[in-house]
C-alpha cells in the first residue's frame, strides 16, 4: 500500500476528477489523503480519502500591489501549512489537479523531494500548472492539443480527464434514448457547481416562446440560485411546463444520463462527463473565463458535431427557442450529436492516471 496526497482546489471542478482517482485507487489499495482550501466542505463531503487536510492559499494579483503582496504571505505560510502535514504522511507521490489553492502544498512536495503529477482538466494549460510545472515530473492532460502546454518541457502524457463511478455507472446502464416525433423531450439545465444566473434569465422564457405542442412534451430538470427560484417558477408555470426546480442536484451524472439534451457551461467535468455518457449539449461557455478555457473546451465537442456553442453575449430568448425548436422537431440532429458526443468520452481516462501514479512510486522504490 502506498500513501497518496490529491491536491486540488474545493470546487467541482478540481474536486470532482481528484474524487474520480480517489475512488480508483482506493480499489487499488492505496491510502488517500486530500489537500484542498475551505471550500471543500461543500462540495467534497464524499470524497474517499483517510483525512482531508485544509492549506490555506490565495490567488495574486499583479493588477493589485497589496493583494499582491498580502497573496505571497498566505501562500508562504499555506506552504508551511502543507511542509508539516506532508512530513507527517510521509506520502509516496502527490497528484495535484490546478487552480492556485493547489500551489503551496505542491511547491511544499517539491522542496521536500516528493514527486509529483500535475493534472490539467482543460484545453487550455491553466496558469497556477504553468507556475508549477517546473517543479512537477510528469504533466497529465486531458486533451491531445492543450494551449500553452507545448512551452513546458517536462514530460506529458495524455490520459483524459477522470469521470466518477457514478457517471461511468450511468454511462454503462442507460444507453440514450433516442428522442422521436412524440413522446416525451427530457432538457436538463445546469450551470456549474454555483449555477448560472443568466440561465435563469434566458432559458424560461425561451421556452414560453416555443410551440404549444412541444411545451406539453417537455420535461425540464433545472438548476437555480436560491434568490432565482420563485421567478423562474412563476414564468414555468404561466408556461404550464413540467419543471423541477433545485439549487443543487445529488443525482446529477443521472440526471444526464436520462436527458435528450443538455443546456451547460463548459466546464472540464461538464465536458467529460457528457462526452462519457454521449449526450449531445448546448453549450454556453462562462464568458470572460481565464485563458477562455471553457470556450476551448466547448469548441473540442462542436468540433466533431457532438454539441452547440452559443456565446453568452449572442444568445436571446428568441434565438434559443428557434434553436430548440429546430432539434425538438428534427429528432436526428440530436441523435446524431449523441453518438458523436459519445465518440470523444475517455472512461478509462481514471485507470490510465492511476497507472502513471503507480509507475512514478514503482520507480522511485
Amino acid at each position: 500500500m502506498s500513501k497518496i496526497v490529491l491536491m486540488a482546489g474545493g470546487t467541482g471542478g478540481h474536486l470532482f476528477p481528484a474524487m474520480a482517482l480517489a475512488q480508483e485507487l482506493e480499489r487499488r489499495g492505496h491510502e488517500i489523503h486530500l489537500m484542498s482550501d475551505e471550500r471543500v466542505s461543500a462540495y467534497g463531503k464524499n470524497f474517499p480519502a483517510k483525512q482531508t487536510h485544509i492549506v490555506p492559499s490565495a490567488t495574486p494579483s499583479l493588477a493589485n500591489p497589496i493583494r499582491f503582496i498580502r497573496a505571497g504571505f498566505i501562500i508562504l505560510g499555506g506552504a508551511f501549512t502543507a511542509w508539516q502535514k506532508l512530513r507527517g504522511i510521509k506520502p509516496d507521490i502527490v497528484i495535484g489537479f490546478g487552480g492556485y489553492p493547489i500551489f503551496p502544498s505542491f511547491l511544499a512536495a517539491s522542496l521536500m523531494g516528493i514527486k509529483g503529477i500535475l493534472h490539467e482538466q482543460n484545453a487550455v494549460l491553466g496558469r497556477a500548472n504553468r507556475a508549477l510545472a517546473r517543479f512537477a515530473k510528469v504533466m497529465a492532460l486531458s486533451f491531445e492539443y492543450t494551449a500553452y502546454a507545448e512551452r513546458y518541457s517536462i514530460m506529458q502524457i495524455v490520459t483524459g480527464n477522470p469521470v466518477r463511478d457514478r457517471v461511468r455507472k450511468a454511462a454503462s446502464e442507460l444507453a440514450y434514448s433516442k428522442l422521436g416525433e412524440s413522446g416525451k423531450i427530457r432538457l436538463l439545465v445546469f450551470g456549474g457547481s454555483q449555477g448560472a444566473r443568466v440561465f435563469s434569465d434566458l432559458i424560461p422564457p425561451a421556452i414560453i416562446q416555443l410551440p404549444e405542442h412541444l411545451r406539453k412534451r417537455l420535461e425540464i430538470t433545472q438548476q437555480c440560485r436560491p434568490e432565482d427560484l420563485e421567478r423562474v417558477t412563476s414564468i414555468y408555470k404561466s408556461a404550464k411546463v413540467n419543471v423541477e426546480l433545485s439549487e443543487f442536484f445529488d443525482d446529477l451524472p443521472e440526471r444526464m444520463a436520462d436527458s435528450h439534451l443538455v443546456i451547460s457551461r463548459s466546464g472540464a467535468s461538464s465536458v467529460s462527463e457528457l462526452t462519457v455518457l454521449g449526450r449531445p449539449a448546448i453549450l454556453i461557455p462562462l464568458p470572460g473565463s481565464l485563458d477562455g478555457d471553457q470556450a476551448n473546451n466547448a469548441a473540442f465537442i462542436e468540433s466533431v458535431g457532438g454539441g452547440w456553442v452559443v456565446e453568452q453575449n449572442n444568445i436571446s430568448p428568441q434565438s434559443l427557442a428557434k434553436q430548440l425548436e429546430e432539434l425538438f422537431l428534427e429528432p436526428e440532429l440530436l441523435n446524431d450529436a449523441a453518438n458523436k458526443s459519445k465518440s470523444l468520452g475517455q472512461p478509462k481516462a481514471v485507470e490510465r492516471l492511476a497507472d502513471l501514479a503507480e509507475n512514478i512510486i514503482k520507480t522511485k522504490k
